[in-house]
């Protein structure tokens, strides 16, 4: 995406760089990274961070306003609320794909966002390794806003662990050790030093919550929340049967709650209008198919890591679909292949990291990561047999 860095990074390339930062990389918790990791960073100039970031600024205005809630009142599965939502979401995501237009430019085009953490710790590493394996100029930052490390990770801990004892604040997921996103688990607890714990291990006594550490039970206050509730859904009768706790009147603070992992997600696309954001409807508000099908994508509101999502579709997949405000349809995005690399060129998506504190009007953009793929589907899991794919980190020019 900038012409003159990316020939000197891919002329500076050789297989033992990338084989050092690979093996440092996986040094810190060995076995903790399960998915590919990009031979390279993605080098964004300032002309295109200031899109997307007037794009997400665009997002938050709505996300913002104070009748936000009542617009998303059905995002939220009957089944699924959970008590004591709070005001807003800790933590916002947006996806954006690196697109060309009719006019052939490159512009960001949001794909997805969710109101729900991503891998907000492991991008510390990932930014100083790479740092210290790869050629990264002085006036190009994977934190925006003017973040550095330091700041970052204090910002983390003031909004997860918010002036509790870290020993009352954990990391919750449903078999923390097995999900792919467990090394973003260990970075957590190794940068705010808040405990990893699985659903199974919580006691619940009264209103309370409890964990058991080395013999010693310790009450939960406040939860760093990673359990995606479709996960769950997904699970044992036992697992979901403990699960249901979470759904009871705790004494306990959520970071973020977890109703916002709807609220704040392909259910709110609709209500977006901003050129670089694809036109989205329900599936249930559309009363005459477009006529240019192809150009569309459907996709299922409540699913996780591009699960369900038709890409080719055909009037034959729409008459499928019996629940229909549980579908939306988008139009398709160009992706472009932007990413100069030995063999075929790389598409690329941003996810840039959004934090909003408590007592603060707004939510702030603070780091990232990226994407690359050169298939049709964007995601770690996907073309692994390809090379100069996969896991990687955008870096912006800040002058």
């Amino acid at each position: 995406m900038v012409p003159g860095l990316r020939d000197n990074f891919n002329a500076a390339f050789t297989q033992k760089k990338y084989t050092d930062f690979l093996e440092e990389m996986n040094a810190l918790h060995p076995g903790g990274i399960e998915f590919r990791l990009a031979e390279t960073p993605v080098f964004v100039d300032k002309t295109f961070t200031k899109k997307m970031l007037d794009a997400c600024e665009s997002i938050v205005d709505v996300i913002a306003q104070p009748d936000f809630k009542q617009l998303t009142a059905n995002a939220v599965p009957k089944d699924l609320k959970v008590p004591n939502e709070n005001a807003h979401s800790h933590f916002i995501a947006f996806d954006f794909g690196v697109c060309e237009n009719t006019d052939g430019e490159l512009e960001p085009q949001l794909i997805e966002m969710q109101g729900f953490p991503t891998l907000f710790a492991y991008q510390v590493l990932d930014d100083e390794v790479t740092r210290k394996h790869f050629n990264i100029p002085d006036n190009y930052s994977s934190y925006l806003n003017g973040y550095i490390k330091s700041t970052y990770i204090q910002l983390l801990k003031d909004i997860i662990i918010a002036g509790h004892d870290p020993e009352n604040v954990i990391l919750l997921e449903i078999f923390p050790h097995k999900q792919k996103t467990k090394i973003d688990f260990y970075c957590t607890q190794d940068y705010l030093n808040i405990p990893v714990v699985c659903l199974t291990e919580l006691v619940k006594e009264g209103k309370k919550l409890f964990y058991v550490q080395h013999e010693k039970k310790v009450e939960v206050k406040r939860i760093y929340n990673r359990i995606i509730f479709d996960e769950l859904q997904q699970q044992s009768s036992e697992v979901q049967k403990k699960g249901k706790i979470l759904f009871e009147d705790l004494d306990v603070e959520w970071a973020p709650h977890p109703d916002w992992f709807y609220r704040i997600s392909k259910y709110t696309l609709p209500f977006i209008k901003h050129k670089f954001v694809p036109e989205t409807k329900f599936l249930s508000d559309v009363k005459e198919l477009p006529s240019d099908l192809e150009n569309y994508v459907l996709k299922p509101l409540f699913s996780f890591a591009g699960q369900g999502v038709v890409i080719d579709i055909t009037k034959k997949d729409i008459d499928a679909v019996k629940d229909r405000h549980n579908w939306i349809l988008q139009r398709k995005v160009k992706y472009a292949d932007v990413i100069k690399t030995p063999d075929d060129n790389a598409k690329v998506e941003i996810r840039i990291f959004y934090f909003w504190k408590d007592g603060e009007a707004r939510p702030v953009a603070a780091q990232n990561l990226a994407r690359i793929s050169k298939g049709k589907m964007i995601g770690v899991r996907y073309n692994k047999d390809r090379e100069w794919v996969g896991g990687s980190m955008a870096f912006f020019e800040k002058y």
